[in-house]
């Protein structure tokens, strides 16, 4: 497995408030782990938002007695989640904080996903396939049929999320098993990518005969040339 992962705080932001991990060795009893978090309240309430909600998942993997991705992950997103939310109701530089998260395991050609707000995962073989579902409000208006997605109007809110970790009591997170075949790539990415830069696009970067590492800087400098207006993180895992 060849793995790349990397962050940049864009053009237009001064701090990156997303936070990454990525280990293709084992952490705790799961075999690898791969994280992506993007924080928001604020520089620094976003910052330690997704800072901690990682930090967190880390610790509560290394404690867990299990070996079942979905129950480690599962468990982890209800202990950050309780966490962020009692320090926003107590701290005032900390109120409305909130981050979202997009998480994978590979075991075997297993892939186990969980997902809260709008950062992404996909597939990349033949096409290019969206696993996750973002929480936003543009997507409830497409699935209701009252918005277009691409339009004018789904553009303008795309940022709004419905769902995030630490901003409500609870949250309920979406949990994805994907099977991989031959060839096909994994993309873990932050929303900086993904209003930068079209699915198309992306797609044609990840198959471009180069190393990984290039690919994933490809994909950060096409968001940056398209206007960088956040954060940009990618992971890039291929078999």
């Amino acid at each position: 497995m060849q793995t790349c992962a990397l962050s940049d705080v864009g053009r237009m932001r001064q701090i990156n408030q997303d936070s990454i991990f990525c280990s293709k060795k084992p952490v705790g009893n799961l075999p690898n782990l791969f994280v992506v978090a993007d924080g928001m309240g604020g520089h620094q309430a976003g910052d330690y938002a997704s800072r901690t909600a990682v930090e967190i998942l880390l610790k509560r993997i290394q404690e867990t007695d299990s070996h079942d991705p979905v129950v480690i992950l599962k468990d982890c997103i209800e202990k950050m989640n309780e966490y962020l939310w009692r320090r926003s109701m107590t701290d005032s530089a900390l109120a409305g904080m909130g981050t979202t998260l997009v998480a994978a395991v590979l075991a075997g050609d297993t892939l186990y996903v969980v997902n809260v707000g709008d950062s992404r995962l996909y597939v990349i073989g033949g096409e290019i396939h969206q696993v996750t579902k973002d929480h936003s409000l543009v997507e409830e208006l497409v699935e209701q049929g009252s918005l277009v997605r691409g339009s004018v109007e789904y553009q303008a809110k795309k940022n709004m999320i419905t769902r995030a970790i630490g901003v409500e009591e609870r949250v309920t997170a979406d949990f994805f098993e994907v099977r991989l075949v031959s060839e096909e790539k994994v993309l873990l990415c932050s929303d900086g990518l993904t209003n930068m830069v079209t699915d198309d696009e992306i797609y044609a970067i990840v198959k471009r005969e180069i190393s990984l590492r290039e690919r994933a800087e490809a994909l950060i400098e096409a968001a940056n040339l398209s206007g960088g207006r956040d954060n940009i993180t990618v992971i890039l895992i291929e078999r």
